[in-house]
C-alpha cells in the first residue's frame, strides 16, 4: 500500500524524528528519476532544475550499469588491493594541477571537509578555521562548526576555533578584484594569531553558491589565496557543489577563479546519487596526514564507489558536459535577462554554465530582499512541474542548478513557466 503524503510525513516524525527537512509547503513523494525528469507517486512528470546529486543525470545508463556490473563481481574495503581506487584517483588528478596529485577516498563531503580540517591542523600545528558567514560545509561535529546559519547547540568546544567572514556579495557589496575579501579575511588571521589559536585554513566553496553564487569574474580569487599563503595557511576548496564542470568554463571552479587549492574536497555528484567523496591533495600534505592519523573508512573507495565514479567521468567527457553547461548555461543567462527587463522584482541576475538564477527584490532602489515571495515562487513552480530551489543569506535568490545533460529545449520550459509564474504571483500577499 502506498502512503499518502500526510501518512509518509507522519511515519517521518515518528520513525525519523523530528526537524527532518522537507522541500516545499507541500512535499513531493517521488519514485523514479530519469535523465532531468523525476515522477512522484502519482504519476506526474517533474522538470528537475536543483539536484546536482544525480550530476549525469537520474539513473543515468552507465553509471547505473557500471555499479551493477562491479557489484555483481566484487565490493569490499581498500585494505585489501583492488585496481578501481588506483585507476580513478588517476583519472581524476588528471584533470587537476600537477601539484594535487594524491587522494583520500571517503563517503561523504561531510567526511571530506572534516579530513582537510585535519589536514590543515597536520600542516600547520595551528587550528584557527576561517569560512564565511552563509555558507554550509557538512555535517559532522568539526565541520558543522563552519555553518552560520545551522549553529549546532553542542560541539565539544570546538566553536572557539573558528571565525568567519562576511560573504561576498557582487549585488549589495560589489569588490570587483577580490582585495575587499582578502582584506577581510587577513584581519580574522590576525584574530586567530592574536588569540593564540593560530590560523590553520581558509575552507570555501570557489563559487561561493550557498553564498547565492555572486558575479565575480574569472582570477577573483587570488588576492585572498596569497593573504593566505602568506600567513602560512592552507587554502582549502569545497567542490561539493561546483565542480565537475558545473560552470561550464572549466571542469572544476577553483580553476575559473584563477587559484590552485592546498586541498579540493568533493561528494555529492562524484558518484551520481551513489554515496562517493574524495579529498584531494598534495603528497606532502596527504603523507604528513596519514603519519598523524591513522585514518581508515570501511566504504571509502570500495570497488562499487569508485566505479560509479569513474562512470561519472567517462560521461562527462564522452558527452561533452562541460560543454553543454557552457552553451546551455549562457543561453539560460540570456532568458534570465529578459525576464529581468519585464519583471521589477528581479533585483539581479546571475550564474555560469549550469548553476544560474535571479535575486528578488521589493525595491531596486534599497535591495530590500523579496524572501517571501520568492518562497512562493519556488512552491508555485513546484505545483506547475519544475523543482528548483533558492538560497543566499536572505534566502530571495532562486537556486537553479539541473543535471548536466539539461538542454535549451529544457532551459525554455523552466522558463516560460517561470514567466508565468511571476506574472501571476503578487509581490505581497
Amino acid at each position: 500500500m502506498t502512503r499518502t503524503t500526510q501518512q509518509l510525513l507522519a511515519d517521518r516524525n515518528r520513525l525519523l524524528g523530528p526537524n527532518v527537512s522537507t522541500f516545499y509547503d507541500d512535499p513531493i513523494h517521488v519514485v523514479k528519476g530519469e535523465g532531468v525528469w523525476l515522477w512522484d507517486a502519482d504519476g506526474r512528470k517533474y522538470l528537475d532544475c536543483y539536484n546536482n546529486v544525480p550530476h549525469v543525470g537520474h539513473c543515468n545508463e552507465r553509471v547505473v550499469e557500471a555499479i551493477c556490473r562491479q557489484a555483481s563481481t566484487l565490493n569490499t574495503h581498500t585494505r585489501y588491493l583492488h585496481e578501481g581506487i588506483l585507476d580513478y584517483v588517476e583519472r581524476l588528478t588528471s584533470t587537476l594541477d600537477g601539484a594535487l596529485d594524491t587522494a583520500v577516498m571517503t563517503c561523504t563531503g561531510s567526511e571530506a571537509n572534516d579530513i582537510a580540517l585535519r589536514m590543515a591542523e597536520g600542516m600547520t600545528g595551528k587550528r584557527g578555521i576561517i569560512a564565511t558567514d552563509a555558507t554550509y560545509h557538512g555535517n559532522t561535529s568539526l565541520v558543522s562548526q563552519l555553518s552560520q546559519s545551522n549553529v549546532p547547540t553542542v560541539g565539544f568546544g570546538l566553536r572557539q576555533y573558528f571565525r568567519f567572514v562576511e560573504a561576498p556579495d557582487s549585488y549589495r557589496n560589489p569588490d570587483p578584484d577580490g582585495t575587499k575579501f582578502a582584506a577581510s579575511v587577513s584581519e580574522q588571521i590576525a584574530a586567530h594569531e592574536e588569540s593564540g589559536t593560530g590560523f590553520a585554513a581558509l575552507v570555501i566553496c570557489p563559487y561561493f553558491l550557498n553564498e547565492g553564487f555572486p558575479d565575480h569574474p574569472d582570477g577573483w580569487l587570488k588576492p585572498v589565496a596569497e593573504v593566505v599563503r602568506k600567513a602560512g595557511g592552507l587554502l582549502i576548496c569545497d567542490e561539493v557543489q561546483s565542480g565537475f564542470g558545473r560552470t561550464g568554463t572549466h571542469m572544476w571552479a577553483h580553476q575559473k577563479m584563477g587559484i590552485v587549492p592546498d586541498i579540493m574536497t568533493l561528494g555529492k555528484p562524484m558518484g551520481n546519487g551513489h554515496p562517493v567523496g574524495a579529498v584531494v591533495t598534495n603528497t606532502d600534505i596527504l603523507a604528513t596526514f596519514r603519519k598523524g592519523y591513522r585514518y581508515f573508512n570501511t566504504f571509502g573507495g570500495n570497488p562499487v564507489s569508485c566505479a560509479a565514479a569513474m562512470a561519472v567521468l567517462e560521461e562527462l567527457q564522452e558527452k561533452n558536459l562541460v560543454d553543454n553547461a557552457k552553451t546551455v548555461g549562457a543561453y539560460a543567462r540570456s532568458r534570465l535577462d529578459q525576464l529581468a527587463s519585464k519583471y521589477s522584482v528581479i533585483g539581479n541576475t546571475r550564474g555560469s554554465g549550469l548553476v544560474f538564477g535571479a535575486e528578488m527584490v521589493l525595491n531596486h532602489d534599497d535591495k530590500s530582499p523579496a524572501s517571501e515571495f520568492t518562497d512562493r515562487v519556488i512552491n508555485a513552480m513546484r505545483h506547475r512541474g519544475i523543482i528548483l530551489s533558492k538560497l543566499g543569506r536572505h534566502k530571495n535568490t532562486l537556486k537553479i542548478r539541473p543535471p548536466m545533460p539539461f538542454s535549451i529545449e529544457n532551459a525554455d520550459l523552466l522558463f516560460d513557466t517561470l514567466d508565468d509564474v511571476l506574472a501571476k504571483t503578487p509581490v505581497t500577499p
